[in-house]
């Protein structure tokens, strides 16, 4: 499945490139330190060997990644981490990372396809605000709960660079709510991004944005939306319910007075 997928390198800005993959993998980032070099996200196991000919394009060996840092649980961004296991560190959210650990496969989604992966585990299972100092960039995580309970934004506040992960996408859309997601967290999470100042935004899939602010703000208003409609979707049942339970009432009467 992964030679049918469109899949190429981008040096976005000096030391930022990406190693774009359409679904089912997703984009990886590389960020290169004055210190350490960072890959976000690693894509899906069968992503690696591409993942790896892009390296040697840039001149790096496997070894000369030093992190690893997953920005949620699910296997089309975690799937090839077991490659870097023994030569760097990895990092991810403390949620994800315990479902990552537990080989929780309902939430990592490992089984989608029958994509084989080889297990490993986060040596460092972040908090929000961690921050990871390269020397010429600190990335500054950022917990941001919707898509999963795990998910991570990282962010450069020098350089006004956000990686989204499956948090927001260019144009303000946004991801599913996965089975340890919700909506309220969402928003709170987009919310908090919107408080930020980006002027590069570049996500875990499609294009990366021309209006970082304002795809952020979109995102926000979708997810009201989205909320409200949920609103009305459970007032109605609440309001079925209601009346069945009634109508059920009326009936227990009924034939309990006949009986006598």
């Amino acid at each position: 499945m992964a030679d049918d997928v469109q899949m190429e390198i981008s040096e976005l800005r000096p030391n930022i490139y990406q190693f774009r993959c359409e679904k089912p993998g997703s984009h990886v980032y590389l960020v290169k330190g004055t210190k350490k070099n960072v890959l976000i996200d690693t894509g899906t196991t069968a992503f690696f060997p591409h993942l790896r000919t892009f390296l040697r394009e840039l001149s790096l060996a496997l070894k000369d990644i030093h992190f690893v840092i997953l920005t949620h649980e699910h296997f089309d961004h975690i799937g090839a981490t077991t490659f870097f296991f023994n030569t760097a560190t990895i990092a991810a959210h403390r949620l994800a990372a315990n479902k990552i650990e537990m080989q929780d496969e309902f939430v990592t989604m490992m089984n989608y396809s029958n994509i084989s992966y080889k297990p490993f585990h986060a040596d460092i299972w972040l908090e929000d605000q961690s921050l990871i100092d390269l020397g010429n960039f600190k990335l500054q995580t950022l917990h941001t709960p919707g898509h999963t309970s795990g998910c991570i934004c990282l962010y450069e506040a020098r350089e006004k660079m956000l990686f989204s992960g499956d948090t927001v996408f260019a144009g303000g859309i946004l991801s599913g709510i996965s089975s340890s997601g919700n909506i309220s967290d969402y928003m709170y999470s987009l919310q908090r991004l919107s408080t930020l100042k980006v002027e590069h935004l570049y996500p875990g899939h499609g294009k990366t944005s021309d209006d970082p602010e304002g795809d952020i703000l979109l995102g926000l208003e979708t997810a009201r939306s989205l909320m409200d409609d949920t609103k009305t979707i459970f007032d109605a049942l609440t309001r079925k319910w209601n009346r069945q339970e009634m109508v059920d009432r009326v009936l227990r009467r009924f034939s309990t007075s006949k009986d006598k």
